[in-house]
């Protein structure tokens, strides 16, 4: 839904100048006219159109600027995602790139953190679901006018931006909870068309297996990232550009394949053992496996217990063959499961690849931003799953399909549907926890909301007069 938000500081009197330069083309001006300041004549300027203006500061927040093409691409966007906006997007679309500029100010003040995991793993999400939504990975690419590539970079500071504020609005509201009597006391006072609906929820365990990826091709990879290593030690090429040339790594090729100052516990544990072990900024590390794939590491700085360092990633290509023999392998077990050789929680517990959900039986944990439940929406379901689970009953265990994880790796799965409660208006005897939630999600709104018209009083906000009679949801900005 949104471009990247980068932090650019145009200078005002840059673009005055460049203003003014070409609304001066063709004029001369006279030796004798500019020798007398008391005798020049002021000229009258007619004011330039706004549709004239290719980009300029709308709002400053802080030492912040949001840019007219900021609003521009956030528009585009959710046009093509089928966004509507409740209200004037012109209004609505800097106010939140704003509010979103002060989450991350102060993230920033707390020194709050996202991996680079992390935010890769929500970038191969996004992607995949798209993918999935429109059917190929070349009509995604017809469709945005980008590559993959292209996506992933565009996406990667979005994702981050978006994943530090939502960490520091959690911590702002980590401590809110609410009693027994005051969710009674919030539904009994509310009229009978004001109580909340509750969607159908479903219960999900699933099984995956991972396809089996050829040794040729790891050694295809692997021989690759040598060649690299070798190219940079003879100085025929530096590690820098290779990384943004051949890295895999969508979040860090662009920048050298660079990361910036971590902590090990942010890191694969694989990688982290490797990176934090080198010592000498000129050599490059051993290949390093990870979940991700394989690596080439490079030391760029230690300071304290961060470090700093250069990775190129290559990942191996999961060939048709091994998914047709994984799906040939789950098909197997969804049978012995069927004709009662063991049951599915077994199954899920000893044979299952996924190790988010194997501890528990295979059941899946829909975390959201301020709790995790084993309930799902349909919704909230990986897409791939949503489509299988939508047909299914209580009990059944579907045929086995092909899927990407939350890890960006294609797996073959079953799943078993455990619980489905069909959608309903929401009970104080049977949906207590709904309810709270409801309570809790309105207390934390309130104290954000707060939190924002108190922010907005301590910083330093300049807005452009032509958006001083929009309608915000937050009080302040306009002084």
């Amino acid at each position: 839904m949104t471009k990247t938000f980068k932090i650019r500081l145009y200078s005002l009197a840059l673009l005055a100048a460049i203003g003014i330069a070409t609304m001066a083309q063709g004029q001369q001006v006279t030796d004798e006219t500019t020798s007398n300041a008391d005798s020049a004549a002021v000229d009258s300027v007619m004011p330039i159109p706004e549709s004239a203006i290719i980009d300029e500061v709308i709002w400053v927040v802080g030492d912040e600027a949001i840019l007219k093409s900021d609003v521009e691409a956030m528009r585009l966007q959710a046009a093509q995602d089928g966004t509507k906006w409740n209200g004037d997007p012109d209004c609505i679309i800097p106010e939140q790139i704003a509010v979103q500029k002060l989450y991350l100010h102060q993230a920033a003040i707390d020194s709050i953190e996202v991996s680079q995991s992390e935010i890769t793993q929500m970038v191969d999400q996004q992607i995949n679901g798209w993918i999935q939504m429109i059917g190929s990975k070349e009509k995604l690419e017809e469709y945005k006018k980008q590559s993959v590539s292209q996506m992933r970079n565009e996406l990667n500071e979005v994702v981050r931006d978006r994943m530090m504020a939502q960490k520091m609005q959690k911590q702002l509201v980590e401590d809110i909870s609410v009693t027994p009597a005051e969710v009674r006391r919030y539904f009994s006072n509310l009229p009978e068309d004001s109580i909340p609906y509750v969607p159908t929820e479903v219960e999900v365990q699933i099984i995956t297996q991972t396809p089996k990826i050829e040794q040729e091709e790891i050694n295809r990879v692997k021989e690759t990232l040598r060649e690299f290593t070798d190219r940079i030690t003879k100085g025929e090429s530096s590690f820098s550009t290779l990384a943004r040339l051949y890295s895999e790594d969508p979040g860090t090729a662009r920048q050298g394949g660079e990361l910036d100052y971590t902590g090990r516990g942010m890191l694969d544990p694989a990688f982290a053992n490797v990176a934090f072990n080198l010592t000498d900024p000129k050599k490059v590390s051993k290949i390093v496996e990870s979940e991700f794939g394989y690596h080439i590491i490079q030391l760029i700085d230690k300071r304290g217990d961060k470090i700093k360092v250069r990775h190129i990633l290559m990942k191996p290509q999961v060939s048709d063959q091994a998914v047709d023999n994984c799906i040939l392998r789950l098909d197997s077990i969804r049978n012995d499961i069927v004709s009662g050789k063991f049951s599915f929680d077994d199954a899920a517990s000893y044979i299952s690849d996924d190790k988010d959900t194997r501890n528990n039986k295979g059941l899946m944990s829909n975390a959201t931003e301020m709790s995790r439940t084993s309930k799902f929406r349909m919704q909230d379901l990986p897409s791939e799953i949503a489509i299988v689970v939508d047909t299914m009953k209580v009990g059944d265990i579907s045929a086995p399909f092909s899927m990407i994880n939350n890890r960006g790796k294609q797996v073959c799965a079953i799943v078993k549907l455990k619980n489905r409660v069909e959608g309903h208006k929401a009970k104080i005897t049977e949906d207590f926890q709904v309810m709270k939630a409801v309570v809790e999600d309105k207390r934390r709104d309130e104290k954000l909301h707060k939190w924002v018209v108190d922010k907005i009083k301590a910083t330093y906000v300049r807005i452009n007069p032509r958006y001083r009679d929009c309608k915000f949801e937050y009080s302040g900005w306009i002084r």
